[in-house]
Protein backbone atom coordinates (compact mmCIF):
# COMPACT_ATOMS: atom_id res chain seq x y z
CA UNK A 1 0.00 0.00 0.00
CA UNK A 2 1.43 3.40 -0.90
CA UNK A 3 1.84 5.87 1.95
CA UNK A 4 -0.34 8.99 2.37
CA UNK A 5 2.07 11.25 0.48
CA UNK A 6 2.22 8.88 -2.49
CA UNK A 7 -1.59 8.61 -2.59
CA UNK A 8 -1.89 12.40 -2.56
CA UNK A 9 0.65 12.66 -5.39
CA UNK A 10 -1.13 9.99 -7.45
CA UNK A 11 -4.54 11.65 -7.15
CA UNK A 12 -3.22 15.14 -7.86
CA UNK A 13 -1.12 14.19 -10.88
CA UNK A 14 -3.94 12.07 -12.32
CA UNK A 15 -6.49 14.87 -12.04
CA UNK A 16 -4.09 17.59 -13.21
CA UNK A 17 -3.23 15.56 -16.31
CA UNK A 18 -6.97 15.00 -16.78
CA UNK A 19 -7.49 18.77 -16.44
CA UNK A 20 -4.88 19.42 -19.14
CA UNK A 21 -6.73 17.00 -21.41
CA UNK A 22 -10.05 18.71 -20.70
CA UNK A 23 -8.65 22.19 -21.32
CA UNK A 24 -6.91 21.28 -24.58
CA UNK A 25 -9.27 18.60 -25.87
CA UNK A 26 -6.21 16.37 -26.31
CA UNK A 27 -6.39 13.13 -24.30
CA UNK A 28 -3.28 11.56 -25.85
CA UNK A 29 -0.96 12.14 -22.87
CA UNK A 30 -3.61 11.02 -20.36
CA UNK A 31 -4.07 7.83 -22.37
CA UNK A 32 -0.36 7.22 -22.92
CA UNK A 33 0.43 7.55 -19.20
CA UNK A 34 -2.07 4.82 -18.31
CA UNK A 35 -1.57 1.12 -17.66
CA UNK A 36 -1.33 -1.13 -20.72
CA UNK A 37 -4.94 -2.30 -20.26
CA UNK A 38 -6.13 1.30 -20.09
CA UNK A 39 -4.25 2.19 -23.30
CA UNK A 40 -5.58 -0.89 -25.10
CA UNK A 41 -9.19 -0.14 -24.10
CA UNK A 42 -9.11 3.58 -24.92
CA UNK A 43 -8.11 5.76 -27.80
CA UNK A 44 -7.60 9.47 -27.17
CA UNK A 45 -10.78 10.10 -29.19
CA UNK A 46 -12.75 7.63 -27.06
CA UNK A 47 -11.61 9.37 -23.87
CA UNK A 48 -12.52 12.77 -25.29
CA UNK A 49 -15.98 11.44 -26.14
CA UNK A 50 -16.45 9.78 -22.75
CA UNK A 51 -15.57 12.98 -20.89
CA UNK A 52 -17.30 15.38 -23.30
CA UNK A 53 -20.14 16.12 -20.82
CA UNK A 54 -17.56 16.95 -18.15
CA UNK A 55 -15.63 19.18 -20.56
CA UNK A 56 -18.88 20.89 -21.62
CA UNK A 57 -19.36 22.04 -18.02
CA UNK A 58 -16.17 24.09 -18.38
CA UNK A 59 -14.81 22.74 -15.10
CA UNK A 60 -11.25 23.80 -14.24
CA UNK A 61 -9.52 21.25 -12.04
CA UNK A 62 -6.35 23.28 -11.44
CA UNK A 63 -7.33 23.82 -7.78
CA UNK A 64 -6.50 20.17 -7.09
CA UNK A 65 -2.84 21.26 -7.15
CA UNK A 66 -3.32 22.92 -3.76
CA UNK A 67 -6.59 21.54 -2.36
CA UNK A 68 -6.56 18.47 -0.13
CA UNK A 69 -8.61 15.50 -1.34
CA UNK A 70 -10.99 13.87 1.11
CA UNK A 71 -11.16 10.10 0.76
CA UNK A 72 -14.62 8.67 1.31
CA UNK A 73 -13.36 5.10 1.54
CA UNK A 74 -10.19 3.59 2.93
CA UNK A 75 -7.70 2.92 0.09
CA UNK A 76 -7.63 -0.78 -0.77
CA UNK A 77 -5.65 -3.16 -2.95
CA UNK A 78 -8.10 -5.25 -5.00
CA UNK A 79 -7.97 -8.48 -6.92
CA UNK A 80 -5.13 -10.72 -7.97
CA UNK A 81 -3.32 -7.82 -9.67
CA UNK A 82 -3.47 -5.79 -6.42
CA UNK A 83 -4.95 -2.68 -8.04
CA UNK A 84 -5.13 0.40 -5.85
CA UNK A 85 -8.70 1.71 -5.51
CA UNK A 86 -9.19 5.32 -4.34
CA UNK A 87 -12.50 7.11 -3.91
CA UNK A 88 -13.14 10.62 -2.66
CA UNK A 89 -13.59 14.25 -3.57
CA UNK A 90 -11.92 17.64 -3.72
CA UNK A 91 -14.08 20.17 -1.85
CA UNK A 92 -15.01 23.30 -3.78
CA UNK A 93 -17.59 25.97 -4.47
CA UNK A 94 -19.86 26.05 -6.39
CA UNK A 95 -18.88 22.49 -7.34
CA UNK A 96 -16.76 19.80 -5.80
CA UNK A 97 -14.96 17.13 -7.79
CA UNK A 98 -15.91 13.56 -6.93
CA UNK A 99 -13.43 10.95 -8.14
CA UNK A 100 -12.91 7.23 -8.21
CA UNK A 101 -9.57 6.02 -9.50
CA UNK A 102 -8.09 2.59 -10.06
CA UNK A 103 -4.33 2.13 -10.46
CA UNK A 104 -2.46 -0.94 -11.64
CA UNK A 105 1.11 -1.65 -10.54
CA UNK A 106 3.29 -1.73 -13.68
CA UNK A 107 7.10 -2.00 -13.44
CA UNK A 108 7.10 -0.69 -9.85
CA UNK A 109 4.91 2.32 -10.73
CA UNK A 110 1.21 2.96 -10.24
CA UNK A 111 -0.44 3.47 -13.63
CA UNK A 112 -3.99 4.66 -14.26
CA UNK A 113 -6.37 1.80 -15.05
CA UNK A 114 -9.73 3.50 -14.50
CA UNK A 115 -11.03 7.01 -13.83
CA UNK A 116 -14.42 8.40 -12.93
CA UNK A 117 -14.81 12.11 -12.17
CA UNK A 118 -17.88 14.27 -11.65
CA UNK A 119 -18.40 17.94 -10.82
CA UNK A 120 -21.30 18.06 -8.35
CA UNK A 121 -22.76 20.40 -5.73
CA UNK A 122 -20.82 20.11 -2.45
CA UNK A 123 -21.79 17.38 -0.01
CA UNK A 124 -22.52 18.28 3.59
CA UNK A 125 -19.32 18.58 5.60
CA UNK A 126 -18.43 15.34 7.32
CA UNK A 127 -15.80 14.63 9.96
CA UNK A 128 -12.65 12.98 8.70
CA UNK A 129 -10.79 10.09 10.25
CA UNK A 130 -7.33 8.67 9.72
CA UNK A 131 -7.14 5.46 7.74
CA UNK A 132 -4.55 2.81 8.55
CA UNK A 133 -2.29 4.37 5.90
CA UNK A 134 -2.59 7.82 7.50
CA UNK A 135 -4.63 9.34 4.67
CA UNK A 136 -7.55 11.50 5.83
CA UNK A 137 -10.82 9.74 5.09
CA UNK A 138 -14.42 10.59 5.73
CA UNK A 139 -17.55 8.44 5.70
CA UNK A 140 -19.30 8.03 2.32
CA UNK A 141 -21.29 11.11 1.42
CA UNK A 142 -24.07 11.78 -1.06
CA UNK A 143 -25.04 9.50 -3.90
CA UNK A 144 -22.59 7.08 -5.39
CA UNK A 145 -21.71 7.44 -9.04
Amino acid sequence: MPDADKILLLVRTTLLTFNDALQTGNFTVRRDMGAPGFREANTAARLAQAFAPFAAQGVDLSAVAIAAPQLTEVPVLEGPRQMLHLKGYFPGQPLQIDFEILYEPVANRWRLFGLSANAVPPHAALPTAKTPSGVPASPPAGKSK
